[in-house]
């Protein structure tokens, strides 16, 4: 069973949530040849204040 985890930025819909489940769902089954039902994924908001690139935080931005 596929797990994926995503992390993003907080601030995202549900509808946007919704529609990228779908395509990472759609394209994990046409990839690795499984049921819909066997993907499952996490969604996980991480504040700008928790995420740092280059040694710099992304909400010093």
């Amino acid at each position: 069973m596929p797990l994926i985890t995503v992390q993003l930025f907080e601030g995202r819909t549900v509808e946007q949530k919704r529609a990228y489940a779908k395509a990472l769902t759609d394209a994990t089954v046409e990839v690795l040849k499984c049921s819909p039902d066997a993907v499952d994924i996490i969604f996980r908001d991480v504040s700008k204040s928790d995420w740092a690139s280059a040694g710099k935080l992304w909400s010093d931005e």
